[in-house]
């Protein structure tokens, strides 16, 4: 009975010590694995079979962020003996930075990383996680310090693309990658702000009397735009209506002069068609010219003494040649 219970023991035993070199590694994890206290080899993820009580694996310290019942959070470091090789984010505390021109602020800043070689971050750095805090926390207040409030400010680009390539370069020999860096929080002191704030307000209301001004200023000027346009256009309108003013004058003088000639045409035409008749008419019984000039006579005497109320009697000086016209129109109309 002893005896079976003496390798029940054994028989336990001996599957605890085969059940504690199997090592079982998830996806994106590795485990540093010494040989009698001396690097032997790294294991992968899936199954892994290592030499009990000769083989062990290396611990190694990282930090972990836990949130306590009244919300603050505590930063803590423990020892692990897998090795995440997945991208890791350290979110670091506010840190007091002096700037160039001696303001004191406050900056918070988030660290990517991540474990490209972990024999280098196992045997290169005794605590990864502390000397990564510890040199982004000293090249932020190098980083900072060179820059003045505004420039800090104003350039968060800059001091993240500058914070990554520095600390990217610390962190090579430690088989680390430092992907990027971003700046959370920069909060200057209260007295700071107030003042910033007011500087804020004054630039402001300065930008909108000069908005102000300049859309004054554009205003008028539009507005004399719009007068210069309306006076073009009033006095290319006029010169346009005189234009044609005078092209319509012009046209009716040149119709006027049209009828005038016409009319003078028609009427030459007219006395010449009616010498013609009395030539016809009176050639074989006398003298033409003598009635044309009778009637010129009449017509001439019946001018002179029309109007109202004239009482003036005019007698031609040459009456005896008007009578002899006038026998002369007699003898015309004499029996032949």
């Amino acid at each position: 009975m002893g005896g079976i219970i003496v390798l029940g023991i054994v028989a336990i035993l001996f599957i605890a010590i085969v059940m504690s070199g199997v090592k079982i590694v998830r996806q994106s994890e590795v485990i540093i694995v010494e040989r009698l206290g001396k690097y032997h080899k790294t294991l992968n993820s899936g199954i892994n079979i290592i030499w009990p009580i000769i083989d062990r694996p290396r611990n190694i310290m990282w930090r972990y962020i836990q949130e306590g019942y009244d919300g603050v959070k505590y930063i803590n470091f423990k020892e692990k003996s897998r090795i995440d090789l997945r991208e890791t984010v350290y979110d670091f505390p506010k840190q007091n930075v002096i700037t160039k021109d001696n303001v004191n602020v406050q900056i918070n800043a988030l660290l990517y990383f991540q474990i490209m070689d972990p024999i280098k971050s196992m045997y290169e750095i005794e605590n990864l996680p502390d000397a990564i805090e510890k040199l982004t926390q000293t090249t932020l207040r190098n980083v900072i310090g060179e820059l003045e409030l505004d420039e800090s400010l104003s350039s968060r680009d800059t001091i993240n693309t500058k914070l990554r390539t520095i600390l990217d370069d610390a962190t090579n020999k430690w088989g680390v990658k430092v992907n990027r860096v971003e700046l959370q929080d920069i909060n200057p002191p209260e007295d700071i702000k107030a003042a910033m704030e007011k500087q804020m307000r004054a630039e402001r209301d300065r930008r909108a009397s000069v908005l102000e001004a300049e859309g004054q200023k554009k205003a008028k000027v539009l507005e004399a735009e719009g007068y210069k346009a309306s006076q073009i256009l009033e006095a290319e309108g006029l010169k346009e209506s005189k234009i044609r003013t005078a092209e319509g004058e012009r046209d009716a003088d040149i119709a006027r002069a049209q009828g005038e000639a016409k009319a003078r045409i028609t009427k030459a035409e007219a006395e010449a068609e009616a010498i013609r008749l009395i030539n016809e008419a009176v050639k074989e019984e006398g003298d033409p010219i003598n009635y044309l000039i009778a009637n010129k006579y009449i017509d001439t005497l019946k001018e002179m003494v029309s109007g109202k109320d004239n009482k003036t009697v005019y007698l031609p000086y040459e009456a005896s040649n008007v009578l002899g016209s006038l026998g002369g129109i007699k003898d015309l109309f004499g029996p032949k």
